[in-house]
């Protein structure tokens, strides 16, 4: 037996735990925004390091640095297709230890799409609340720092640690041995 077959789990099993994993990513993210939302009403500024980083809260009707203003429509489609093509990836990522960098960031990302998303159908606006001041960033939440830093740490796992070409396969379709068909 290979090593792919004895580290692997059932798919089953597998699926229920990523289920679970991301649940509790947007449970987390879901309490940071009712907990913002509660503390931060009215205009609130709460200084956690002076003239660096502060919370405030911010009603977010648009993407990243405010572009797409109620494009509703537009990111229910757009979160939808992402979701879809991440659960299509995490079905056929193989489970083994070779793959859980990979598997966390597409929890990570799917966690944050689905944070922003509950706010986007729920509220019609998504509930921003860390400002980080220094550089006069955009106001974010815990979604969207699950989103950036899954997204930067799938860039450098592509670059530097999936990089045979082998690595991928997964992806591709295989084909039945016997009559040439797709599976």
């Amino acid at each position: 037996m290979n090593n792919a077959k004895k580290n692997s789990t059932s798919p089953l099993h597998s699926s229920i735990a990523a289920l679970l994993i991301i649940a509790i990513l947007i449970a987390f993210d879901q309490m940071t925004k009712v907990i913002a939302v509660k503390g931060l009403s009215g205009g609130k500024h709460v200084p956690l390091i002076p003239g660096v980083l502060e919370l405030t809260l911010v009603q977010n009707r648009g993407a990243a640095f405010g572009i797409l203003q109620d494009a509703r429509i537009f990111f229910f489609f757009i979160t939808a297709a992402a979701l879809c093509v991440i659960g299509y990836f995490l079905l056929h990522v193989p489970d083994t230890r070779h793959y859980m960098p990979l598997r966390l960031c597409l929890y990570f990302i799917a966690g944050g799409a689905a944070g922003n998303f509950i706010d986007r159908i729920a509220l019609t606006y998504v509930r921003d609340f860390i400002y980080f001041c220094l550089i006069d960033f955009p106001v974010f939440n815990v979604a969207d720092i699950y989103i950036t830093c899954s997204a930067f740490a799938l860039v450098l796992l592509t670059v530097f640690y999936y990089k045979d070409d082998k690595d991928f396969d997964f992806l591709k379709r295989e084909k039945k041995a016997d009559s040439g068909q797709e599976l």
